[in-house]
Formats: structure tokens, sequence, C-alpha cells
């Protein structure tokens, strides 16, 4: 595994160096199919990750809620030494009705927040902490600024935004540092690199891309929705339902092809492509099973010809929107 820094070294506490691929740990425990059925495989993913040199850890608290951070407290406790934790804030939910959700990133939530994740996770010190949306009646700085006494007070090291506008960027970083934007990017998510991407190289923060593999969906393995819980969030994403679905297949079918050439699977070949955009990306493809983190991982040392690049960069744009609801986003 080779590793790269996000954000630069005069962040107070210099850049953060991590593993080029990190490990979303999201469906252990919430929104798909499958999470929080097997603790105990999930947990042997999490160490088969450290194993294989994996060091950045992407878990929410509301991921569950809660439950997510509990479980990753159960490694953290045993292998501190070897784990850049990043967790998330932000977003309000009722632990009884956690689809009633709403946001708060006032400056009490972030002092709030911080503490709940510390204890659930065991540590006294959180690597990587982002607000997880902009909360519109909170002005950025103003929570950038609470986040930023984490950092003095020794709580958090550095700090990340996730799905926020270039103009939300630059005003956060211009409170404090911040050393990571984490934003949906994968070849059937393109829309960074129009301005969050230069924005970023232009500050000098590193990127994050959650669902690089579509949510699964460019690895080839989801044909149809019956193969999918009647709860996974999934189900109501406008890329896998109606039309959509059958129009997005063809974009696997590409990705395929590629694969095809190299004896790979269709995800590692999506993973290697996000991987080829710069040394300054770190991916943090999703899985609960061992077998997907060892095909997952195995892609860092893949490498794409220039013709195979362009055949990817020359893949159409998905059918259907990101999130039924946009509005939350580039804020």
């Amino acid at each position: 595994m080779r590793y790269t820094t996000l954000g630069r070294a005069e962040n107070p506490n210099g850049a953060l160096t991590v593993s080029r691929l990190g490990l979303g740990c999201m469906g252990m425990s919430a929104f798909y199919t499958g999470s929080g059925q097997d603790e105990a495989e999930s947990i042997r993913t999490l160490n088969r990750a450290l194993d294989l040199g994996v060091t950045l850890l992407d878990t929410a608290e509301m991921y569950g809620p809660h439950t997510n951070e509990v479980l990753l407290g159960k490694v953290l406790a045993r292998r501190r030494d070897e784990i850049k934790i990043a967790t998330k804030f932000g977003i309000r939910f009722d632990p009884d009705q956690p689809e009633r959700r709403g946001f708060d990133a006032s400056p009490e939530a972030v002092r709030r927040s911080v503490e709940g994740s510390l204890s659930r996770l065991g540590v006294e010190s959180i690597d990587l902490y982002y607000l997880h949306r902009v909360d519109p009646n909170v002005p950025i700085e103003d929570t950038v600024g609470a986040m930023a006494e984490l950092v003095a007070e020794g709580k958090v090291q550095h700090l990340g935004l996730s799905e926020v506008a270039p103009a939300t960027i630059r005003r956060a970083h211009a409170v404090h540092p911040i050393t990571a934007i984490q934003t949906e990017y994968s070849l059937w998510s393109r829309e960074p690199e129009a301005e969050i991407l230069p924005t970023v190289r232009d500050l000098g923060i590193g990127f994050v891309p959650y669902s690089p593999l579509g949510r699964g969906f460019l690895t080839g393995m989801i044909r149809s929705l019956d193969q999918l819980d009647t709860d996974d969030f999934r189900r109501f994403n406008p890329r896998f339902v109606g039309d959509s679905l059958e129009v997005n297949i063809t974009i696997v079918e590409q990705v395929d092809a590629v694969a095809a050439q190299l004896g790979a699977a269709a995800g590692q070949v999506a993973l290697a492509w996000l991987l080829a955009q710069g040394e300054d990306i770190v991916p943090i493809p999703g899985t609960k099973r061992v077998s997907y983190l060892e095909q997952n991982v195995a892609a860092e040392s893949l490498v794409l010809s220039s013709e195979m690049l362009a055949q990817l960069d020359a893949v159409a744009a998905p059918s259907g929107a990101r999130y039924a609801d946009m509005s939350s986003l580039n804020r």
C-alpha cells in the first residue's frame, strides 16, 4: 500500500499521512443490504484492512445512528496507533426515528457531538473531524471557529468538510486550515472536476471521494433491485430506479470491457481510474466483507494504460440525480 498526505504542512498539526485507499465503514451499520447483521465479519474486515496497510477509517455519528462509531471503537481499543480515524457531525436526528433528519452545526452542536464521538470511539483525539453537511442557519465561520477550538484543545487533529460549495470551502479555510474535503466522486459522479477539485488544489486541501464505486453499482454486481433489502437506501436512489437502472447498466458494461483487458474486476478498474486522477485523492470504498476489501485494496496496484484511461474518461454521464433530494449539497 502506498501513502499520501492530505492538507499542507502549515496546518497546526502538519499534513495528515494516510493510505492511498481508505475504508468507508457506513455499510457495516446502516443504509445498505445486510447492514448491522454480522458484527464479527465487520470486525474481521476492519482488522484485515489494517493488516493490508489501510490506515484511514471513515465513519459518522449518524451511521446507525451511533452504532458504527461503537463498532470501530472495538478495533481502535487494540490498534489505535495504526489508524487515522475520521468521523462526521452536523446532521440532526432522532435516535428513535433516524429518518427524521435536519441539520445542526451550531457551536453548541460541535461541542456536544465531538464529546459523543470521542466516547463511542474510545479515543482521546479524532484524527479528522468533518462537518457532514452545511447548516443553512449557521454561518460556516461560526461552525469552523468552534471546530478550531477543538484542535486547540487537542480533541481533534484535523478539520474536514463534506459536500460543500467552492465559496464555502474558501470561507472555512480562511478561519482555520481545512485538511480534507469529502464529496461523492467516481466514474459516474464527476461533478467535482468542474470547481471542487480546482478549489481544493489551489488551497492545498486533500480530496476524499466517498462512494467511489457508485454505491456498489460500478462493481457490476447490482443488476436488479430484487438483490437489495426493502430498506436499502439504494431502492430510493434515482440512479437505481425505473428506466435509470437499465441506462446505467451500460456504464458498467463499458467499465467491464476495460476490466476484461486486464483480467481484473470492474470495481478495481473504477478505483484505479479514480486513483489516477491525482496523488491528493484518497477514495474510501466501503465494504463489510473481507473478500471485497481485498479486491478493492488490490486496485491500488492496478495500472491503466493511457488508452484505457481515455476509454474510461469517455464513459457517459449516468441517468438520475445522486440523491432524491439534492438541496443539502454544494452549499
